[in-house]
């Protein structure tokens, strides 16, 4: 199965913008976009509507 590096940004404070980079192991990237979104919403607290997706790559092995 494939590795994907997902990169974005969050807003964790009035006006802060908190870069991140995850890497999963998913069959596509549109799960691996799903599963950075998940992981953010869930260790953060933060709704998807304030998360930015701005790259999803595959990563080689």
């Amino acid at each position: 199965m494939p590795h994907w590096s997902v990169t974005g940004s969050f807003l964790a404070r009035r006006d802060d913008w908190q870069r991140f980079t995850k890497t999963c192991e998913a069959p596509s990237a549109e799960l691996a976009r799903e599963w950075a979104l998940s992981e953010i919403g869930g260790c953060h607290g933060v709704p998807r509507a304030r998360i930015r997706i701005e790259t999803v790559n595959e990563v080689a092995q």
